[in-house]
């Protein structure tokens, strides 16, 4: 009789996630360290583009106003 209860359920979770994790491709250090700069850069980048934006949207309320 196979046991059902709740800690049995949560042990066969977690070895099938233990599972399906040995079967992913992780990035290497050089992929890893790529995709954080890609990551940080387009982060500046519209950060840059929202406060520039909001700096002309401010100007053109006030203009109107």
């Amino acid at each position: 009789m196979e046991s059902t209860g709740p800690f049995s359920r949560v042990g066969t979770f977690f070895k099938d996630v233990q599972a399906e994790l040995l079967k992913c491709t992780w990035p290497t250090w050089p992929e890893l360290r790529q995709s954080t700069l890609v990551v940080i850069v387009s982060f500046l980048l519209l950060g840059l583009f929202v406060s520039v934006s909001d700096v002309v949207l401010r100007w053109l309320v006030q203009v109107i106003l």
